[in-house]
């Protein structure tokens, strides 16, 4: 069970539906992680975040792939199911 009130996906409207749209075309399977629905209450604060996150994941001197297999080790070594 959820500590954090989020909005859930049906009850999005407005600029947090845009968000999530884009979100779903971002992520694999077309969702929205719970990750991000943890921020649903600041859609400002989100759409930060959000571009922060394709910045640090683009390729650069790292893959996408590395980045992805750094942030589970240490999402495991937090035992974080993130």
């Amino acid at each position: 069970m959820a500590r954090i009130n989020w909005i859930d996906e049906d009850g999005a409207t407005g600029e947090l539906a845009a968000i999530y749209d884009r979100v779903r075309q971002d992520f694999p399977g077309g969702m929205v992680p719970d990750i991000v629905k943890t921020m649903s209450p600041r859609p400002d604060f989100l759409s930060g975040i959000l571009k922060a996150a394709k910045l640090h994941f683009s390729d650069g001197a790292l893959t996408r792939a590395q980045h992805e297999m750094i942030a589970s080790y240490v999402s495991a070594l937090n035992r974080c199911h993130y």
